[in-house]
């Protein structure tokens, strides 16, 4: 079992280019005992977006604050606060804030471990 708090997990800067005003904390993961998931929060500011690709493992999403949308196959959809999304193998997909507030878009995103990529730790 792992137990902690997110005040007390590290919080990352993903780097600009395929992503815009990301952060990230990595929540579970093989360091902590998980040997199938990974779970992050990912923070989104104002303007800020995800990486638009796809890849071969599903998603899994929560939002928890904020409001933006998620592009799925070229579609986009609203999201806010309580939305949660399935995002399959090889869908494209891209989330962003569109909050005009300065309120950030909080959500988080399991994926299987191999899925785990390109997170600076």
């Amino acid at each position: 079992m792992s137990l902690s708090n997110i005040d007390e997990t590290k919080i990352v800067t993903l780097p600009d280019g395929l992503y815009k005003n990301v952060q990230g904390q990595v929540l579970i993961s093989p360091a902590n005992g998980s040997d199938e998931n990974v779970l992050r929060l990912f923070h989104i500011a104002q303007g800020g977006f995800s990486a638009n690709h796809e890849h071969d493992f599903p998603h899994y999403i929560y939002v928890l604050e904020g409001e933006g949308t998620i592009e799925l196959n070229h579609e986009k959809f609203p999201i806010r606060a309580g939305s949660y999304a399935f995002v399959p193998n090889n869908a494209q997909h891209q989330l962003v804030n569109t909050a005009t507030t300065g309120q950030t878009l909080k959500f988080l995103c399991m994926v299987p471990v191999e899925g785990h990529k390109g997170f600076p730790e």
